[in-house]
């Protein structure tokens, strides 16, 4: 399949501009990991299936104006949200050195003037409050809430890309959340709007 097959697929709807971004990302990708080693996923097509993954919540989510993501990697899901959204400003959070360095190429290679790529752990990044934190695959719900707290305020949503402990570390966070989880394609999409 090709990646507006597997848009449609999904019912995602973006501009022909934006697929053929996407594209030159994947492809972009697919070349530096052959060398780097950046992503378990090998072929274009897996790199498609990852772009589907990190794209699916904007089928669901309110648009953020100011997006972080944390520990961001060959660029999911941040770098996909990136591309898939211009009108919004982009932080990727990343330590690992040739993540970055890839993220770096990619943004500029993409001319993608929303992105900027933090060479650090999220603990240690200085900015105002997100509207929106992003992670994919980082560490447990818990322990991102309370490292983000300092680039968060009670207006700033959550999309965590969740596995199947998605519902043990929602109970464990213990104080009462407002989410949603939507399910799909053994993805676990846990979208927090607020904390109570």
């Amino acid at each position: 399949m090709n990646l507006s097959q597997y848009l449609d697929k999904e019912k995602i709807t973006l501009s022909s501009d934006t697929i053929v971004k996407l594209e030159k990302f994947a492809s972009l990708l697919h070349d530096w990991n052959q060398i780097h080693n950046l992503t378990g996923a090998k072929t274009i097509d897996a790199i498609y299936i990852n772009i589907i993954d990190s794209l699916y919540p904007l089928t669901f989510i309110k648009k953020p104006k100011r997006l972080l993501d944390v520990g961001t990697g060959a660029g999911f899901p941040g770098l996909a949200l990136a591309i898939a959204m211009p009108e919004c400003e982009v932080v990727l959070a990343e330590p690992l050195k040739k993540r970055v360095s890839f993220l770096k190429y990619a943004a500029i290679d993409g001319e993608l003037g929303n992105v900027h790529v933090e060479a650090k752990r999220v603990e240690y990044i200085e900015d105002d409050a997100f509207d929106m934190i992003s992670s994919r695959a980082v560490t447990n719900t818990k322990l991102l809430l309370e490292l983000t707290k300092a680039i968060a305020d009670e207006k700033t949503e959550y999309l965590f890309y969740k596995g199947s402990r998605v519902f043990d570390e929602v109970a464990d966070v213990g104080h009462k959340l407002e989410y949603d989880i939507v399910q799909n394609n053994q993805r676990n999409y846990l979208y927090i709007k607020g904390q109570v």
